[in-house]
């Protein structure tokens, strides 16, 4: 357990971001480990999003050196949007992106899946009809179809009701639990550090704090 605890999943040094000549960041350095939660924090602007699809592999930085130290198919991502076929029933959702990662999962173990997020009722039902919070719990499906390693999250508790959200922080943390780590980004930043092992919180297009969570003190509330 030390040795998974020790290993770097992903690492972040000098990392700098422009657009044209505008500056978003610069001196961005991190490390997410095993079983860990990173929050990611910042103002509007700060550049949390852009840092993150970086972080991902889905952009690049402007300088510096991000490795994610994982295969492809270790990594799952959930952004602002949903990724879900409107046309699709959440099943076949679940099933076009099981043959994507070469899995071939039966009917009973999505079934599984979805109770687990609490959609088995509408299985059937086509995706576009689904509510941002039931999109999301989908979502979370695919993530635990995929089983990966480290996941980025996105703002995923945006348009969610408290219900939903207090469900969602049951999840995430759920993921450290079962092995997985997580870097995510929260518009609830006072509730959600407590949740956190730590901390990366941008401000004035540079690190303003990066370490354990229970450290960390807001003075006004990020987003």
């Amino acid at each position: 357990m030390a040795d998974g605890v020790d290993k770097p999943l992903l690492t972040v040094k000098r990392a700098a971001k422009f657009y044209g000549s505008k500056l978003v960041f610069k001196e961005v350095s991190c490390e997410v480990r095993a079983n860990q939660i990173m929050l990611v924090a910042g103002p509007n602007g700060a550049g949390k999003s852009t840092l993150m699809r970086i972080m991902a592999g889905l952009s690049q930085a402007s300088a510096g050196d991000v490795k994610l130290h994982l295969e492809p198919e270790e990594v799952a991502y959930l952004g602002h949007a949903t990724f879900i076929y409107p046309g699709l029933s959440a099943l076949a959702n679940l099933e076009f992106w099981g043959t994507m990662y070469g899995l071939n999962p039966s009917r009973d173990d999505l079934m599984v899946l979805l109770k687990r997020v609490g959609l088995e009722r509408a299985a059937e039902e086509k995706a576009g009809s689904f509510s941002r919070g039931m999109a999301q719990r989908l979502n979370l499906a695919r993530i635990y179809l995929v089983k990966p390693k480290l996941i980025f999250l996105d703002e995923p508790g945006t348009g969610l009701d408290p219900k939903s959200l207090a469900a969602l922080r049951r999840e995430i943390t759920g993921f450290r639990s079962a092995g997985t780590s997580v870097v995510w980004i929260s518009h609830h930043v006072h509730e959600d550090a407590a949740l956190a092992d730590t901390v990366l919180a941008l401000a004035g297009k540079k690190v303003d704090y990066f370490g354990p969570a229970s450290g960390f003190k807001p003075e006004v509330e990020t987003c």
